[in-house]
């Protein structure tokens, strides 16, 4: 874990909102030379905090309009091959232990109610997998990230 200052936020934050600029830009918009912007990030990237460059993509707009909230029960000593079971469906976006109730919470995407109900069916095909609890999310209020969080 590394303590992030004014500068790194700065850097981070410009990214964030314009993640196309070319670092020499970047380091102009945050008012540092070319080589603390690259040396910054590369500190940053190193230490985990920064850990892709890859686009965000919409699943609404690539036609995943549905998204739910699954909490499943598994039965003792069959967590890990639940997991990988939950990691080949390309519907599951997460998978996160949890307390209570359940033992997984899922976030999955579907393109329609039918959809969503055989992606469950295909959850639920496992073995291991013994009850499961659905929320649909009925829209989105805010979403923020973990780079939302850090530039604070």
């Amino acid at each position: 874990m590394i303590e992030l200052d004014d500068i790194d936020r700065a850097l981070l934050r410009i990214l964030r909102e314009q993640p196309r600029t070319p670092i020499a830009e970047v380091a102009r918009l945050a008012s540092v030379a070319r080589g603390t912007a690259t040396a910054r990030l590369a500190r940053m990237e190193e230490a985990g905090v920064i850990t892709g460059y890859g686009p965000d993509v919409d699943a609404r707009a690539i036609g995943f309009g549905v998204l739910a909230f699954v909490t499943l029960e598994i039965a003792q000593g069959h967590g890990p091959s639940v997991v990988d079971h939950l990691a080949a469906i390309p519907e599951v976006l997460e998978v996160h232990a949890v307390t209570g109730p359940g033992d997984l919470l899922c976030r999955i995407v579907a393109r329609s109610n039918e959809h969503l109900d055989e992606v469950l069916q295909d959850v639920l095909s496992l073995p291991g997998a013994r009850r499961s609890e659905t929320h649909l999310a009925l829209g989105t209020r805010f979403h923020r990230t973990p780079a939302d969080l850090a530039i604070r």
